[in-house]
């Protein structure tokens, strides 16, 4: 590839594209809802909220300095991350924190790129960040699941037109915003009824002697905050 292509490559990934329709952008929106809410579908759909929950997991641990070993998903839509370091401290803290916060705060980052029309970045950003998780994943459902979805990423963004491209980067966003609520609510019914005894939550609180209580505050402060904010952002107001 020579300079001219490459010069090429770079403006196409870094420039700008037009704004969808209002129309597209609430589409788009009540299509995510459409997904989260039904059961069926969101026993499916719930797998790529699992994706970036573990990736949380990961950057993290690796951000704090700690050797992340790898990432496991599951059928079931759980998932594991082992990383080694010390077992108590900063690093471990923000580690377990990242998994339920990732989903909507990779939403509101989404939604702040898209604000700023910049969507085929958006597209490209995802797709490297799928790569390097790839590399990571230590089962074969995990590893098909990330290549399947890093596929469609780049698939859409190298392509489809314009409006597709747009539709889908709403429609991802969106759906990490919304997806990124109910597994908070999930895992606080769990807790009540005795479940879940080893959650982020309980490792949290064994970690820093905060009630998991003010733990499972957090998340949801976190995801509701995050649907707000990239919410308007995404509407443009």
């Amino acid at each position: 590839m020579d300079r001219t292509s490459l010069a090429d490559l770079w403006d196409r990934v870094t420039g700008t594209q037009p704004a969808p329709d209002l129309w597209l952008v609430l589409v788009t929106a009540a299509a995510a809802l459409a997904v989260t809410v039904p059961h069926g579908l969101w026993r499916v759909a719930r797998n790529a909220i699992t994706i970036a929950h573990e990736g949380g997991h990961g950057l993290i641990a690796l951000v704090t300095g700690r050797r992340l070993q790898g990432i496991r998903l599951h059928s079931d839509t759980s998932g594991l991350t082992v990383s080694r370091g010390r077992p108590t401290g900063l690093g471990m803290i923000l580690t377990a924190a990242a998994g339920y916060t990732a989903p909507s705060l990779l939403g509101l980052g989404g939604a702040w790129l898209l604000a700023a029309h910049r969507i085929t970045l958006l597209l490209w950003v995802a797709t490297a960040l799928l790569v390097a998780m790839l590399v990571m994943i230590r089962n074969a459902y995990g590893a098909l699941t990330v290549l399947v979805t890093g596929a469609a990423f780049l698939l859409v963004s190298w392509l489809t037109e314009p409006v597709v491209q747009a539709a889908f980067a709403y429609g991802v966003v969106w759906f990490l915003l919304l997806g990124g609520v109910r597994p908070v609510f999930e895992l606080q019914s769990k807790r009540r009824h005795g479940g879940a005894p080893d959650s982020d939550a309980d490792q949290l609180a064994r970690l820093t002697h905060v009630p998991p209580a003010l733990w499972l505050f957090l998340f949801h402060a976190v995801s509701l905050c995050s649907l707000t904010g990239g919410g308007r952002w995404l509407l443009g107001l």
